[in-house]
């Protein structure tokens, strides 16, 4: 009588084990599924982590165009100039994307280095066409300096493309960090979304860009 009982304690006490064992990796699992921000992303509100994506992949966007700029009237390899087409076609339309949120937050829309082009500024001076930007341009990941945007514009058409391959996939890299920190801490789920759009586009750029130095 003793043995059965014994025998049914620990075959109780083994049942016990398992479901605590089950239910700490159940606890595990749902602490798995809501990681980084996506359980706070709303379709509604933001915070500050969203104004700041906003106002500063604009500038940051904006550069990159004006680098696209650069590439008009240059002897490029056809597959060159389908990526500043496609660096055009799709930062564009982000801009105005993110300059729509920012106005409807009642946050200021920074001015960009394109702005100031289509004031009047030469194009060929870089230098007067980045004064004035907030959040001090060069400081954001993977921006440009005046200086390396003059450059850029004054080499010969031998140096140019590879230059600004260099440049742009330096300038890419950049933007790629600026998204995951709005994937990260970001709340407005467009926002957050566009920033994965942003990672996924640029990290592919980022390779097809490196084949092709050199070319």
């Amino acid at each position: 009588m003793h043995r059965k009982t014994s025998t049914r304690t620990r075959a109780l006490a083994a049942v016990a084990l398992t479901l605590a064992l089950g239910a700490g990796l159940t606890a595990c699992g749902d602490d798995n599924d809501t990681s980084g921000s996506s359980a706070e992303v709303s379709t509604t509100e933001h915070n500050d982590a969203d104004v700041t994506f906003a106002t500063e992949m604009i500038q940051h966007h904006a550069q990159a165009l004006s680098m696209v700029d650069l590439t008009l009237d240059r002897p490029l390899n056809p597959e060159v100039q389908a990526i500043a087409e496609d660096i055009r076609a799709a930062q564009g339309p982000e801009i105005e994307t993110m300059a729509d949120w920012l106005t409807k937050w009642g946050e200021k829309v920074p001015e960009t280095m394109r702005d100031h082009a289509n004031a009047g500024h030469d194009m060929g001076d870089m230098s007067d066409t980045m004064n004035g930007m907030d959040h001090g341009g060069s400081e954001m990941p993977g921006m440009m300096t005046a200086e390396d945007m003059d450059a850029l514009e004054n080499a010969s058409d031998e140096e140019f493309q590879d230059m600004w391959l260099q440049m742009m996939v330096e300038h890419h890299e950049g933007a790629v960090e600026m998204a995951q920190a709005e994937q990260s801490d970001g709340q407005f789920k467009d926002a957050v979304d566009l920033a994965g759009q942003i990672v996924d586009a640029q990290k592919q750029e980022i390779d097809t860009m490196n084949g092709l130095l050199g070319s």
